[in-house]
């Protein structure tokens, strides 16, 4: 899928070090520590330097750093060579690069109906 790239919307830069709730639009991206919550319909950028830990609501996330805690994507998550990922995750779709970590349960794939709690004959 391809996709039109949206535009930075912010930064937060290494060396840097926020705690509490980001919102944001189009993109996001962290090379500092955030320790919170992070919700957005758009994508958020995990650099190298970068790490996240807490809760993150968005539409995409790309991982280059580490991020630690509940991740729920709307659409993607890539992981890329290199990135850790120490979290409850749950997307439609993931790609995982070689030399990613992900480790803890993972959901992907379109949600699944309510099972039917019993057959009728």
């Amino acid at each position: 899928m391809i996709r039109k790239s949206g535009t930075l919307n912010g930064f937060l830069d290494k060396g840097a070090r926020f705690e509490g709730t980001l919102s944001f639009e189009d993109v996001f991206r962290i090379d500092g520590a955030l320790k919170g919550t992070v919700i957005s319909d758009e994508e958020l950028v995990v650099g190298e330097s970068g790490s996240v830990e807490g809760e993150i609501r968005v539409g995409r996330l790309s991982v280059s750093g580490t991020v630690r805690g509940v991740v729920h994507a709307r659409e993607r998550v890539e992981v890329h060579a290199g990135g850790r990922v120490f979290a409850e995750l749950h997307a439609p779709a993931l790609v995982v690069e070689e030399g990613a970590v992900i480790q803890g349960p993972v959901e992907t794939g379109p949600p699944q109906a309510a099972a039917p709690s019993a057959i009728k004959r």
